[in-house]
């Protein structure tokens, strides 16, 4: 290809330090990633703090550009997208068919299905972010913050160290707190469980001290947060009470009867709403993507019409004959890797069926779910694309086609080998989703500052790659530290991974007929209902939503996951308010978006250290100064300065904020 070029086109981008700096970021942010996404089923946006942390360290070089700066971001991002991962492979360890994460097999899974992302969302990036008027929040905020690092909306440096001085420090007191935690001086979380009359009936709730679900709630917002309130209500205040009032068990605690009735009852209510809600997410989608697609298919033909090689640097993608051949190049182990994995787990004598039919399954379903979750994250942002939705979806989908397929033709002991092959081949479309999702938004961020497509889609690949070889180890230490709740031998540290245990469940009660529907039907009926309030919110008011996907994780999760970010979305939505009354509302919002960053960084790269301690010492404890009569006033003094704390940071960043010299 041959194109004209300029001075403004040899511009300083796709550098070796750039690469390394971002795969360096990529290591800190995907281990913290993995370990609060187990710990709380939510991931964070990885983009705009690594953009930040990405212009301190290349503000040095006087060659460096903001369009640098954009790959340093995207190469982060893709690899802290591709943790997601956690929402399904877990559940290998939670059917007892891994005792750990085998490192050749998992990087396999997420670098393929990772690399087939990034090839599905290059001959969508005209139809669903050149052409489209889709917002891509994530992707906007992203591009004003490299703008505002490098001067071009109006700002100074000084904002810039502004900015990385809220990521450090929110990084540096969180992992602090986090330590004075793990030593029992102060509590991890303050919870009650009790009885409500004498029939059995129980409830409860459990804040959990911890800044990083606090920081998620700031960062998702109002809306969501109160989303998952009314569903954490829905669990709470009428779920547990009802279905543990029917066991008229008086005599169990009532802690561990509560928590045995949210596990067995109400975590399945809350997958119908959540697959309810992903069906009617996706069922809004066919119309615009259809159109999309339609409207790329034709600017291809004008395009072919034209002189290719005048094609503006802004504009070259990696030829679409290459996307091609690496697309067919992905297939090729990934029907290996489904061949191999059908052969050791017993399957062998329809191997071929489970490569070609897994393929196609994985070419299919991969594509149209790159499709929805780009559009998803156009409309409302990487973080908040109902990803668990399109995992439940893709699983069940999965475990139907081998009960039909595979499953007459087998021995009736063959049915964990199904539910784990069905995980399986779930956790490759789930990666193509994942990485679809989060690379439409870092090419909007290219697109508004004048980054050339093809060498941030290498990027993306670049990130990929690193991601895909971090994600494996994090997993293992984790697992070994804390295992997950339900699997046995798993310590009272235990990691919810509560979305890998859901699509685990709902994959074993296909394959083996013995899921209640009746609890998933009325999860349904409740996120029906849920969808028609948002609506009607959406007509009647301004403002205010109720995402039913939100909804459904808050009855799905257990309290300890959402409350503090109920707290959070509130605390962060009065800190906005108060912004927008201020000189420097845009860089009062965004430093409070940077604070959270780091809140998120600090106290989940801490918790890895931790977990690696606990690997090493065997000991549950290893860090605990003090004895379990410490307990009572461990929660006293850990919520009176986390609450300190909170308001203390806050109050500084909105100073720092307004006293930056403009």
């Amino acid at each position: 290809m041959t194109v004209q070029t300029n001075s403004a086109d040899r511009r300083t981008e796709l550098t070796l330090r750039g690469v390394i700096i971002g795969v360096v970021i990529t290591v800190v942010f995907t281990a913290a990633n993995v370990f609060f996404g187990l710990k709380a089923g939510l991931t964070f946006a990885t983009s705009i703090p690594a953009a930040v942390i990405s212009m301190a360290l290349l503000r040095g070089f006087k060659n460096s550009t903001i369009q640098e700066n954009n790959v340093v971001q995207t190469i982060a991002s893709a690899a802290g997208t591709l943790s997601s991962i956690i929402f399904v492979l877990p559940g290998m360890i939670m059917i007892g068919w891994w005792t750990g994460f085998p490192f050749w097999l998992s990087f396999a899974v997420c670098a393929l299905g990772g690399v087939l992302g990034v090839m599905y969302s290059i001959p969508l990036r005209r139809a669903l972010v050149t052409t489209s008027d889709l917002p891509y929040p994530e992707g906007v905020a992203c591009a004003e913050v490299l703008k505002v690092g490098a001067g071009e909306i109006g700002s100074d440096p000084a904002e810039g160290r502004a900015g990385l001085l809220a990521v450090i420090w929110g990084a540096i007191v969180s992992a602090v707190f986090a330590i004075v935690v793990a030593t029992q001086i102060f509590a991890a979380d303050v919870a009650s469980y009790f009885r409500l009359g004498n029939r059995g009936a129980t409830s409860g709730f459990d804040f959990n001290l911890s800044f990083a679900l606090f920081a998620i709630g700031h960062l998702v917002g109002l809306s969501v947060g109160i989303a998952m309130l009314v569903g954490a209500i829905i669990g709470w205040g009428w779920g547990v009470p009802y279905y543990s009032l029917l066991t008229h068990d008086v005599t169990t605690a009532a802690a561990d009867l509560a928590q045995a009735t949210w596990s067995h009852k109400v975590r399945f209510v809350g997958a119908g709403a959540i697959g309810v809600s992903a069906i009617w997410t996706l069922a809004k989608l066919v119309k615009p993507v259809i159109s999309g697609l339609t409207s790329a298919m034709a600017a291809s033909r004008v395009r072919k019409a034209g002189k290719a090689d005048t094609l503006p640097r802004t504009e070259q993608d990696i030829p679409i004959g290459l996307v091609g051949l690496v697309t067919l190049a992905c297939f090729v182990p990934i029907a290996w890797l489904l061949g191999y994995f059908g052969s050791i787990s017993g399957l062998g004598d329809h191997v071929a069926a489970l490569a070609i039919g897994g393929v196609a399954y994985v070419v299919l379903m991969g594509f149209f779910v790159s499709t929805v979750c780009g559009y998803m994250a156009g409309l409302i942002g990487s973080s908040n694309s109902p990803l668990s939705g399109v995992g439940i979806l893709v699983v069940i989908g999965a475990a139907l086609l081998l009960v039909a397929g595979i499953k007459p033709h087998v021995s009736p002991d063959a049915g964990k080998a199904l539910v784990a092959f069905a995980l399986f081949i779930t956790s490759v479309v789930f990666t193509v989703a994942a990485i679809a999702n989060n690379n439409l938004q870092d090419l909007k961020t290219g697109q508004l500052v004048d980054a050339t497509p093809w060498k941030q889609q290498v990027a993306l690949v670049i990130g990929v790659i690193a991601g895909a070889a971090v994600i494996p180890p994090v997993l293992d230490l984790l697992n070994g530290a804390y295992g997950f709740v339900g699997v046995a031998g798993a310590g009272p540290h235990a990691l919810p991974a509560p979305q890998a245990g859901l699509i685990s469940a709902l994959a074993q009660g296909v394959i083996t007929g013995n899921i209640d529907w009746s609890l998933i039907r009325v999860g349904g009926m409740i996120g029906i209902a849920i969808i028609v309030l948002d609506e009607i919110l959406a007509r009647t008011t301004r403002y205010m939503r109720l995402p039913p996907l939100a909804v459904g994780l808050g009855i799905y999760l257990p309290t300890t996951s959402t409350l503090m970010v109920v707290v959070g979305s509130v605390v962060g939505w009065y800190f906005d308010r108060r912004a927008d009354r201020t000189a420097k509302p845009e860089t009062t919002r965004q430093l409070g978006v940077l604070l959270a960053s780091g809140l998120i960084v600090g106290e989940s790269v801490i918790g890895v250290a931790i977990a690696f301690i606990v690997g090493i010492s065997g000991k549950p404890t290893p860090l605990g100064l003090v004895g379990p009569g410490f307990a009572d006033a461990a929660i006293v003094i850990g919520g009176l300065a986390f609450a300190a704390v909170v308001f203390g940071m806050y109050r500084w960043v909105w100073r720092m904020a307004q006293t930056s010299e403009a």
